[in-house]
């Protein structure tokens, strides 16, 4: 095999799952505590978002999932863990 050609090997189905689920946990935390700072929603254990501010954390974590699938060559776990 000459050096232009890469060997993709499958990768497992646990470090797949694994990357999904600490994905969406840290882009579930991160971008609702953003928007809870932003729009004054934080409380004394963490953030508790309400109508537009909770659409907000939610088109933010789905634009997470697929800016990063689309155009950054994974999410910030599936690089970690390289699940893609």
């Amino acid at each position: 095999m000459d050096q232009t050609q890469t060997e993709h090997r499958p990768v497992s189905r646990w470090r797949i799952i694994l990357a999904a689920v600490l994905d969406f946990f840290t882009a579930f935390f991160v971008f609702g505590y953003l928007v809870g700072s932003v729009t004054g929603e934080t409380t004394d254990g963490g953030f508790q978002l309400n109508g537009v501010s909770a659409l907000a954390a939610f088109v933010l974590i789905v634009a997470y999932f697929w800016l990063g699938g689309k155009y950054f060559g994974g999410t910030i776990w599936q690089r970690i863990l390289k699940a893609r």
